[in-house]
């Protein structure tokens, strides 16, 4: 299935209140790995349309050339993607997507919707197998976030598909990681930084430290 919109919320500044990485100015950390996110799903062939929720101007002028945006209404995570999805059409498949994937690769988002594609409703587990990055509808209605902690739970308990367990190879090596390593903390941020990080959190790392400011940190 091609043609997804794609709802990401980004708080970007206001964002990543744990990801204190010395040198590394904070806020522009967030909005750096907030637009990496964007931009693979903008490159992701499977994706029509990126419907970004955010209250970060410096985000939101960036990308209002080529996203929808939408302002958050400051109300927590689900509230601001149920306003970006108040804005697709119903009747199209639709997904949300965490805004905090810097490490995100359009190849591993093209095999996430592609296995949701066969599904009415999907969720991808994040990397320690509790939260949620990634959820989808197929069909017409509505598609309910409940993200946060523990939230995987609730979305398999509501009826979504565990995609992790469709996509997995059987070759022992983790499925589409890049599209389940979310970012709340150092530890996670190293683990992103093997994977590959986008350009702009790559730029500003570097720029902070020679061989990056998160690697140099025990």
């Amino acid at each position: 299935m091609s043609g997804w919109t794609l709802v990401i919320p980004v708080r970007g500044g206001a964002g990543k209140s744990r990801l204190d990485v010395p040198g590394v100015d904070r806020a522009a950390l967030a909005r750096a790995i907030g637009l990496d996110t964007i931009a693979a799903a903008q490159a992701c062939p499977a994706v029509a349309q990126v419907v970004v929720v955010t209250a970060d101007a410096e985000i939101a002028r960036e990308i209002s050339d080529a996203c929808i945006v939408v302002t958050d209404p400051g109300s927590g995570l689900n509230d601001a993607v149920r306003a970006g999805l108040a804005v697709t059409d119903a009747a199209a498949p639709r997904a949300a997507m965490l805004g905090d994937l810097p490490a995100l690769d359009t190849t591993d988002l093209e095999a996430v919707l592609a296995a949701a594609g066969r599904h009415e409703m999907a969720a991808l587990p994040d990397a320690e197998g509790t939260g949620t990055t990634l959820i989808t509808r197929t069909i017409a209605g509505e598609l309910i976030p409940a993200f946060g902690e523990n939230s995987f739970a609730r979305h398999c308990a509501a009826g979504f598909v565990d995609l992790a367990r469709e996509i997995d190879t059987g070759s022992g090596q983790p499925a589409v990681w890049s599209a389940r390593r979310d970012l709340d903390t150092l530890d996670q941020l190293h683990e992103a930084e093997q994977l590959g990080l986008g350009i702009r959190s790559t730029a500003l790392i570097q720029r902070s430290s020679g061989q990056g400011a998160a690697s140099s940190v025990a």
